[in-house]
């Protein structure tokens, strides 16, 4: 079933076929979805942020949560699709979520509507890693070279942030979901960084999913403020300078403080570059890495199970040889 969200004098954009289309499935011909040029670039969210339209299903984790919006089953313990095995499964998945621009720009489109789109496949991506029992998802939302982008695309994301966090509140605290955003907090808007310190401090008990969003991060800074704070340990008497070791580095991280499963065990980039642009840097010395063409905004079940395939091929040896 094909879902059109109406706004007055639509735009026909093409997107890509529902989470259901089949593996290796042809092309990408699928779906409608209606925006409005005349709204940008702050047009009311066309995918249901703004007052009066329907809003989105919310980031969903539970069985009782989807029962409430009609979906299946997401209790973890749900059949895997095939070719999947529970045991293999990577506990910690990060993703490098690119290519909304460019998505948009080929529908000719403003980026903030691959913005939009672009929340639908994160939406995804969380309910089928805790339908699978995936316990942690790492997504780079906003790179701290990201600020050099239009104000007007700027604007609109922290906006999208905003809105995205006091949307699914209720359901974060229902579903179990532990929320934490890394990064340079200090450069966003204060009313996004006191939204964000508001649901890091009510999700902070919950354990069924760890959801870590990075916005104006970078993996290079992260191990700069963790080198200043050892150093500052030091100067304090604290600490000598032969106890630095790398579990103290890895300790002083962002990420120390989110999940028992602080290295992601699989990196997933979409739109094709093959870099990781200053992410997780440190975290991901022995992260697998897969890369992919689809944009983000496209990205859907059938290639996240491709991912976690490729994943689950890999023989991770950690510097060991096995004999």
């Amino acid at each position: 079933m094909v879902t059109v969200l109406v706004v007055p004098n639509p735009t026909l954009v093409p997107l890509s076929p529902p989470p259901h289309r089949p593996r290796g499935g042809g092309g990408r011909s699928g779906g409608i979805i209606n925006i409005n040029h005349h709204h940008h670039p702050s047009y009311p969210a066309a995918l249901g942020f703004s007052a009066g339209k329907k809003k989105q299903k919310p980031l969903l984790c539970s069985a009782h949560s989807a029962a409430e919006a009609d979906q299946d089953e997401l209790s973890p313990s749900s059949p895997l699709p095939s070719g999947l095995q529970r045991e293999l499964l990577p506990k910690h998945v990060a993703v490098i979520m690119d290519g909304n621009s460019r998505w948009a720009a080929s529908r000719g489109l403003p980026a903030s509507a691959g913005h939009e789109v672009g929340y639908r496949s994160l939406k995804d991506i969380v309910t089928l890693s805790c339908r699978w029992g995936i316990r942690a998802l790492t997504v780079f939302a906003f790179s701290s070279e990201n600020w050099q982008r239009p104000k007007t695309e700027i604007d609109f994301l922290m906006m999208l942030f905003e809105n995205v966090l006091k949307e699914n509140i209720t359901h974060f605290l229902r579903e179990g979901i532990r929320i934490c955003i890394i990064g340079d907090l200090l450069k966003l808007p204060r009313s996004l960084q006191k939204l964000a310190q508001e649901v890091e401090e009510s999700t902070k008990n919950n354990s069924q999913f760890d959801l870590i969003v990075a916005i104006s991060y970078s993996g290079r800074s992260d191990i700069v403020q963790a080198c200043q704070s050892i150093g500052e340990k030091i100067k304090q008497g604290l600490l000598e300078p032969t106890e630095i070791t790398e579990s103290l580095i890895a300790q002083e991280l962002e990420t120390n403080r989110i999940t028992n499963f602080n290295y992601p065990d699989l990196l997933i980039r979409t739109s094709g570059e093959l870099r990781l642009s200053n992410f997780l840097l440190w975290q991901s010395a022995y992260t697998e890495l897969y890369f992919t063409k689809v944009h983000w905004p496209d990205f859907r079940e059938a290639d996240y199970i491709e991912a976690l395939s490729s994943f689950q091929m890999r023989q991770r040896r950690f510097g060991k040889r096995t004999v």
